[in-house]
């Protein structure tokens, strides 16, 4: 009795083993029964068109949101409004005040508030039909890139445009909505720089004037080691104060943009 229940035991643990590997083997093949999750798919649609994964969509969409600062600069209003911002406070003789990130700002919220019609637009009829999965991403980004072209086209000049075709050897276009991406984008950001230092150059003359009767006063009292700078800043910055001087370049720039 006493050598049975001995051998019994001996066997117990071969046959626990057994039964692990028999675990392992049935865990194994139901892993492998588990379908794949289509991480990165692309499916053609009866018209031509091509649908991404979910994952494939947000890295799309990861990958866009580090171009948001150039496109934010280079597609919008911004660029023309921050440099005028940056010209009107040499103008004034001010080196910190109003400080980088007060210009910024104004400039950020200037430029939503010039962009709210092409924003609107782009809401309505690209993202909200997305949302509403009316049409692909591929049809939303077509759609939605529209209405900033012709922003875009507003505010290019002509002869910019023409700059960039001949630098480029582009072949021309009939109308204005055929022509690329990569000729207009440059033109634009040119055409902006170009109002931007005109602007500028207009806001710069009062200041001027002012800067140089001080300076030739304080010669003519024979003041030479004083800073006429010193003397015309109050000067300058009463005759912004008299006139609303934000108020006017405010308005300037918002009124300078075609839509």
């Amino acid at each position: 009795m006493t050598h049975s229940v001995h051998a019994q035991s001996a066997n117990t643990p071969d046959q626990g083993s057994q039964l692990e590997k028999a675990e392992a083997m049935l865990g194994a093949s139901s892993v492998k029964a588990l379908p794949a999750l289509p991480a990165l798919t692309v499916t053609k649609n009866a018209n031509g068109t091509e649908d991404y994964s979910v994952t494939l969509q947000i890295l799309i969409l990861m990958t866009m949101l580090t171009f948001l600062p150039a496109m934010l600069m280079m597609m919008t209003s911004f660029t023309r409004i921050i440099i005028v911002f940056s010209i009107l406070r040499q103008a004034l003789g001010l080196q910190q005040s109003p400080s980088n990130q007060i210009l910024i700002g104004l400039a950020l919220f200037l430029t939503f508030f010039i962009m709210t019609p092409v924003i609107e637009e782009i809401n309505q009829e690209a993202l909200q039909p997305y949302m509403a999965e009316q049409i692909s991403s591929i049809e939303a980004i077509a759609i939605a890139k529209e209405p900033v072209k012709r922003f875009m086209l507003a505010n290019a000049r002509e002869d910019d445009i023409n700059l960039f075709f001949r630098i480029g050897g582009a072949d021309p276009v009939a109308t204005p909505q055929d022509i690329p991406f990569t000729i207009l984008m440059p033109a634009f950001i040119t055409s902006e720089l170009k109002t931007a230092f005109q602007i500028g150059f207009i806001i710069f003359i009062p200041f001027l004037v002012i800067d140089i009767v001080v300076a030739s006063v304080l010669m003519a009292m024979g003041m030479m080691m004083l800073s006429p700078l010193i003397i015309s800043l109050p000067f300058k910055i009463m005759l912004f104060v008299l006139v609303d001087g934000w108020g006017l370049i405010v308005g300037t720039l918002a009124a300078s943009f075609g839509i």
